[in-house]
């Protein structure tokens, strides 16, 4: 395995996949990078739902009209959703739990892809957490952050140029107005 900062510079959202299908022991790692994630006094909102039936993510792929596209040909999804009434920074904790599966996915070679759900509209204007809820028997009381797309890559990405970073958002000790 390679290092995790060459790893960091490595990953890039994948919205190509291959049709090979993705070996179970990888799907159990990434769904166990989940559960491994911090989250505010432990509360541990969050929720998964797997999916790799191919008309299911055809059909999850119509949650919004763009952005939605790589559940076309992702053999695995996975919806993060939390309980809202476990924690008040729920977002925080699914998010955090989102890129570790994202992070776990690229240690393992696989491409992902985050595929944002909360706050999001289908071209009818129904909310796309909406859509997903009664397409997935998601009850109403728990929220969707986003879909996480899984795959094998179809697409190369070149690494981040570290050279390009932007170190003039980062401020040491306060504010500093030169950086505007």
């Amino acid at each position: 395995m390679e290092d995790f900062h060459s790893m960091l510079l490595k990953r890039h959202s994948i919205r190509r996949y291959t049709d090979e299908v993705i070996d179970t022991e990888d799907v159990r790692l990434i769904i166990e990078a989940a559960l491994l994630a911090p989250s505010s006094k432990s509360s541990r909102p969050w929720q998964f739902v797997a999916v790799d039936d191919r008309g299911v993510l055809d059909r999850m792929a119509e949650c919004k009209p763009a952005g939605a596209v790589p559940l076309k040909k992702a053999p695995l999804a996975i919806v993060v959703c939390a309980d809202s009434s476990l924690s008040d920074v729920w977002v925080e904790d699914a998010s955090v739990a989102a890129s570790y599966m994202q992070l776990q996915a690229e240690a393992l070679g696989l491409g992902s892809c985050w595929i944002q759900i909360r706050g999001r509209y289908g071209a009818d204007g129904m909310p796309a957490e909406e859509y997903l809820q009664e397409l997935l028997g998601i009850p109403e009381t728990i929220n969707i952050l986003c879909v996480v797309t899984f795959g094998h890559k179809d697409e190369e990405r070149r690494p981040v140029d570290p050279d390009k970073l932007l170190w003039e958002k980062v401020h040491v000790g306060k504010w500093n107005p030169v950086n505007e």
